[in-house]
């Protein structure tokens, strides 16, 4: 490319983060970044009364939680962003050119910009050559620029924030791709060379309507609440309209900042499907080392208890309650897990010999290996004593190994809870 590429993210700070804005803002950041360019970050907050602080405080919290760093106006790389709130003698610069160039006019107190009737073809990076035919000017009126009461519309101060921002690459939702043709005629006014647009597919719901503020999973901000990582919301998002050459799914960011390039994007739209969400959560806490996983887990429990069900939670808001019967002597027992444990017959004499053998043994790193040899001296298969074992250490169905139970809880509370539990047995 002859030019470093920029791309940018520009939301209007009126509400929280979408899910489909940070996709969009994914996109521009990794395409910049595989092209070792910049990625820039514009408010577009001229309406004053719909914009929230809270509202720029989101945008901003939940781009830096994905990692997506931006650069700015001043200081590049560490500040920002832009505000269009900050620009209009900007704004007005580049609005008294297109006055100069008579392509502009008044109408009823506001400005209109005046189309060169013929046809404007774009060639769009994802979905193809678009043509709209601005010969008939009752089709295609002519555009307001500047409302009367002297504030500039989006299309006028989106192409001069493009232009004056050195934007190599506009990658925006596909709801704007009807907006792009009005844009080229406002470059070609002010002689200058447009983006290349890439108009990337929207975001439907798993039943294909359209995605809702209340649908599920359209806030990014509930993301870190609900239990994911950032890392694997960002692969999630990823895979949202893009997806590599091969079938590989499980990427870091440096792995996508390396296989993203606009030409893998789908024309059709992407399909938010929270179960496969929480998979690529489970597949990258699976992936973490031993220190950030407990780390991540931000708990009370001891590093062994967090390791232990490393491979059992797909979300970290599940570690309180998967950890929970570790911590507490007193913890719940599933009544369906008791359920299954009283109707099997074998149960209370496989636990009451079980619990004599563990209190007898001299090396509890043999504890596990007794429970075969405790079955079979009775008759029975391991099995009939491993799921009334792992019940009466931890209350519930699954979990854990069950080695790793008994080395974490210990000789003494290990038998202490085989005895309380067969006594509910009786």
């Amino acid at each position: 490319m002859s030019h470093p590429v920029r791309t940018r993210f520009a939301p209007s700070p009126t509400g929280y983060l979408h899910v489909g804005g940070a996709r969009t803002a994914l996109f521009n950041w990794l395409f910049a970044k595989h092209h070792g360019g910049t990625f820039v970050l514009r408010v577009e907050d001229t309406d004053a009364a719909r914009n929230t602080e809270e509202a720029r405080a989101a945008i901003f919290d939940g781009l830096a939680w994905l990692g997506l760093d931006w650069e700015g106006p001043e200081n590049e790389g560490t500040c920002g962003p832009y505000y269009q709130s900050q620009r209009d003698a900007i704004y007005q610069e580049w609005f008294e050119k297109l006055v100069t160039a008579d392509r502009v006019y008044e109408d009823d107190g506001a400005w209109r910009f005046r189309f060169e009737r013929k046809p404007v073809t774009m060639n769009d990076l994802v979905c193809g050559e678009v043509t709209i035919d601005y010969s008939d000017e009752s089709n295609t009126p002519d555009m307001v620029v500047r409302r009367s009461d002297g504030s500039f519309v989006f299309h006028f101060v989106n192409v001069v924030d493009d232009l004056t921002m050195g934007i190599t690459h506009a990658i925006r939702g596909e709801d704007h791709l009807m907006n792009t043709p009005k844009h080229l005629q406002l470059f070609e006014a002010f002689g200058a060379t447009p983006p290349a647009y890439a108009h990337v597919p929207l975001i439907l719901n798993g039943d294909g309507s359209k995605m809702s503020k209340r649908d599920e999973g359209a806030a990014l901000g509930d993301y870190p609440k609900q239990g994911f990582t950032s890392d694997a919301v960002v692969n999630f998002l990823a895979l949202l309209g893009w997806s590599p050459k091969d079938e590989s799914e499980i990427f870091s960011a440096s792995e996508l900042i390396e296989k993203f390039t606009l030409d893998s994007v789908n024309r059709a739209p992407a399909r938010f499907d929270p179960e496969k969400c929480r998979w690529v959560n489970q597949q990258h806490l699976l992936k973490m080392s031993p220190d950030d996983f407990v780390a991540a887990c931000d708990s009370e429990a001891t590093p062994e208890m967090l390791l232990s069900i490393q491979e059992k939670i797909s979300l970290l808001s599940e570690v309180p309650n998967a950890v929970a019967f570790y911590l507490d002597p007193e913890f719940p027992i599933d009544p369906e897990a008791l359920t299954k444990v009283k109707g099997n017959e074998l149960a209370a004499p496989l636990l009451t010999k079980l619990s004599a053998t563990f209190a007898q043994l001299q090396d509890w790193s043999l504890a596990k290996a007794s429970i075969g040899e405790t079955a079979k001296a009775e008759g029975a298969k391991p099995g009939q004593l491993m799921f009334p074992l792992r019940v009466a250490l931890s209350g519930k169905a699954g979990g854990p190994d069950l080695g790793a139970i008994l080395e974490i809880l210990g000789q003494q509370e290990c038998v202490r809870r085989l005895k309380n539990f067969t006594s509910l047995l009786a």
